[in-house]
């Protein structure tokens, strides 16, 4: 497993500023947008999205409000689950200076042998973040907006993104990439989110050493 990529936030634009730090207009913009991207609980984030077979201006159209979406929620990809659309498309812009990017019925068809370890966040699940292990690089095919064969070929951040929105149209979130404590510390975490909770105002907790037999 190689430790060079530095945690990355999946769906968040690197170096994007903190909530706190956002202006009004952006933030205002942002949380309507985010408003709109289902969370974690809706039953359509554990569906499996049907592949499209008409590329034509309704498509096209969905493609363009999902990217506009991904970028007002100062994200780097969006799956069509994410926006209660079962078809199997994903928006994605890994670098703020990329163009955003639409693949649509993507396969990955190739995966290196060599991992890494990377924190990833998730729309649907605002406040966790999470250390996930993916394959370092990957070899995508897909269908673009007018429906001509296309392949990507991406590492490091790229790769970790088109990944993660594969998994959306797969019914799979980073919660099930991860231990089962993990899991249970990154549940915590969602509560915590959810009421408002900081490191600040959390109560100390008693810890617990756990040993194994011997």
């Amino acid at each position: 497993m190689s430790g060079a990529e530095e945690d990355v936030e999946v769906e968040r634009e690197p170096g994007a500023p903190a909530v706190a730090e956002l202006d009004e207009q952006t933030r205002v913009r942002r949380d309507a947008a985010l408003a709109r991207v289902r969370k974690l609980g809706d039953p359509v984030l554990r569906a499996t999205a049907v592949a499209v077979d008409r590329f034509d201006d309704a498509l096209r159209a969905e493609i363009e409000r999902m990217g506009a979406l991904m970028s007002d929620a100062l994200g780097v990809g969006l799956a069509a689950n994410q926006v209660g659309i079962l078809n199997r498309v994903l928006v994605y812009r890994a670098y703020a200076d990329d163009p955003i990017a639409a693949l649509v019925n993507p396969v990955i068809e190739w995966r290196s042998d060599e991992l890494e370890s990377a924190e990833e966040g998730c729309l649907s699940i605002p406040g966790v973040h999470v250390e996930v292990e993916r394959p370092a690089r990957v070899r995508v095919r897909a269908r673009d907006a007018y429906g001509q064969e296309t392949l990507v070929e991406a590492e490091g951040l790229q790769a970790r993104v088109i990944q993660h929105e594969v998994d959306h149209l797969d019914g799979i979130l980073i919660l099930d990439r991860i231990s089962r404590e993990a899991r249970r510390e990154a549940m915590r975490s969602l509560r915590e989110a959810r009421e408002g909770v900081t490191p600040e105002t959390r109560p100390a907790r008693a810890v617990v050493a756990e040993t194994s037999p011997a």
